[in-house]
């Protein structure tokens, strides 16, 4: 399933990348695109689009990243689907990233959930002055995904490396990245949907801490391959990132981190209330209030 808002054209563009992908024998897929009331021309480049066909569902407010996935996954659920993928709108795929990730599935029952590798999209690297031509769409934005529980932070491995066959290796990892997460259906029976607290960021780190909870693995499969247009605007320091960053890291963190990480996150807020920049200073007081979805974000 896809999420789309006021990106339409991405949506388009996914959705055209996915209409050439290979599956095994046998296999069927139900495209979803859940659009979170868009007020651009998404919904008219959308009824444009003859291939792939998909489910449209339009939600009548923009229920976040979260909610909005959440209702894209309960309508796979409702059609008996054995996984569901959660896939960015702004990620263009291999045409056999679905079924190598299939291939590894099948190998093992106790894989909840599998993670591809993420190129860079050619033009969204970080650091763009620093690569030739010759290795655009083989920057690895995510080689798999790890806890960094000192700082409280899913991290994603690899980032920024030029790909030469040093991230090859399927592997157990304990994050993966909300970009393109493909989960067995039954796991959402039995730890519950992406958590509506966080909205925004931080959803996938803490859905990843109540799978590997439930003795389910995570699997990184480098074989199979998307790209990613790496988001720009509500980076490190943007308003957004700010407060959405600040509230759910403590919700995460003091839910599930270690104490001593737990203390330096308490001292962290103190610092924020008393010279943080405006919306990391909101971001404290919702967490305190208990103020969590869209909160305060305006």
């Amino acid at each position: 399933m896809i999420l789309n808002w006021n990106r339409g054209a991405d949506t388009v563009a996914c959705l055209k990348s996915l209409d050439k992908i290979r599956l095994p024998k046998e296999t069927e897929i139900l495209t979803v695109v859940v659009d979170n009331a868009s007020t651009d021309d998404s919904l008219s480049l959308l009824h444009k689009l003859s291939a792939p066909a998909f489910r449209l569902v339009k939600n009548e407010a923009n229920l976040g990243y979260v909610g909005g996935n959440n209702v894209g996954v309960k309508v796979c659920l409702e059609e008996k689907c054995d996984w569901v993928m959660v896939l960015n709108n702004d990620t263009l795929v291999d045409r056999d990233f679905l079924k190598e990730m299939l291939v590894e599935a099948d190998k093992n029952k106790k894989v909840g959930l599998i993670s591809p590798k993420i190129y860079f999209a050619p033009g969204f690297e970080f650091h763009k002055d620093r690569y030739p031509k010759g290795v655009l769409g083989k920057v690895i934005w995510s080689a798999g995904g790890e806890m960094d529980w000192a700082n409280c932070f899913g991290k994603n491995m690899g980032i920024d490396d030029v790909d030469r066959g040093q991230y090859d290796k399927v592997k157990e990892v304990n994050f993966a990245t909300g970009a393109c997460l493909l989960v067995r259906s039954d796991i959402f029976f039995k730890i519950g949907f992406f958590d509506e607290r966080f909205y925004l960021y931080f959803e996938d780190v803490e859905f990843c801490q109540r799978l590997l909870k439930a003795n389910y693995k995570i699997l990184y499969v480098p074989k199979s391959i998307i790209w990613h247009k790496v988001a720009q605007s509500s980076g490190v320091g943007s308003d957004l990132n700010d407060y959405f960053i600040t509230r759910n890291r403590l919700l995460f963190g003091l839910t599930y981190a270690p104490i001593k990480t737990k203390l330096a996150l308490i001292r962290e807020a103190i610092g924020f209330l008393v010279g943080g920049r405006v919306w990391q200073k909101r971001g404290v007081v919702d967490f305190v209030k208990r103020s969590f979805g869209k909160g305060s974000w305006k």
